[in-house]
């Protein structure tokens, strides 16, 4: 099939080989998920703009091995607009990123070029970078049979343990296998405040629950579901 210009909004994005077949067992194409996304953009964008966002890019589908790219492509429409930040890279240093903002559905149209199948963006935004506007609880369920089913009643006790602080949590899948809590916070507290939060609230739950909830990082040790605060950190992202 011959390359498209999709019309979304005022913008035209084009969309190179738009019969590849990025979920083959659904026979979901490219096409596909650029009309999707273009579709929910007006209800995905309010979570994703003014935030840095990481292209997370499948170019061999969804069974392919993805990589991860923080600095915006080379190339990119005009109207999709950077800002730069420094990142400290796990082999060390650090580094200048401009990173793409994802502020109009025509540019998560223009992500789907780019072979992204799932949004990824930083906790906050670029007006407060060190001020994240949520906590996460990540929730990495045991590879077995009932896993997941472990998983959605430790989001419920997770959930219990929020109210009894008299904070509101929201639940979605992970893009992955798992399960994330979020709980909106007001723009004052630093990365650190947050990892310490989630911190106490995991190791709370562990201790409350042995055997179905834990902090244990070292799979081989592990019994039963991750309750990971460490994502709470400058720079992680979360798919949205």
């Amino acid at each position: 099939m011959p390359d498209l210009e999709l019309e979304v909004g005022r913008r035209r994005v084009r969309l190179t080989s738009p019969d590849k077949l990025l979920f083959p067992g659904d026979g979901v194409t490219k096409r596909d998920l650029a009309d999707y996304y273009a579709e929910i953009g007006p209800a995905l964008v309010p979570h994703l703009r003014n935030r840095p966002f990481t292209l997370k890019r499948y170019p061999y589908g969804i069974r392919g091995q993805p990589y991860f790219a923080k600095q915006a492509p080379k190339g990119k429409p005009d109207w999709v607009p950077t800002r730069r930040f420094r990142t400290w890279p796990r082999e060390g240093g650090s580094r200048l990123v401009d990173f793409a903002l994802v502020n109009e559905p025509a540019a998560a149209v223009w992500m789907v070029q780019m072979n992204c199948i799932d949004m990824n963006a930083w906790y906050s935004r670029v007006d407060k970078p060190d001020r994240p506007d949520f906590v996460l609880f990540d929730l990495d369920p045991p590879e077995s049979r009932n896993g997941f089913a472990q998983a959605i009643q430790v989001a419920h006790l997770i959930r219990e343990a929020l109210e009894r602080l008299e904070l509101h949590s929201y639940v979605k899948t992970s893009g992955a296998d798992g399960i994330h809590v979020l709980v909106p916070i007001t723009r004052r507290s630093t990365y650190k405040d947050t990892y310490e939060f989630a911190e106490l609230v995991s190791r709370g739950v562990e201790a409350e629950n042995p055997g179905l909830a834990t902090t244990e990082w070292l799979k081989k040790k592990r019994r039963g579901v991750l309750v990971d605060h460490r994502q709470n950190g400058h720079g992680k992202t979360i798919a949205s």
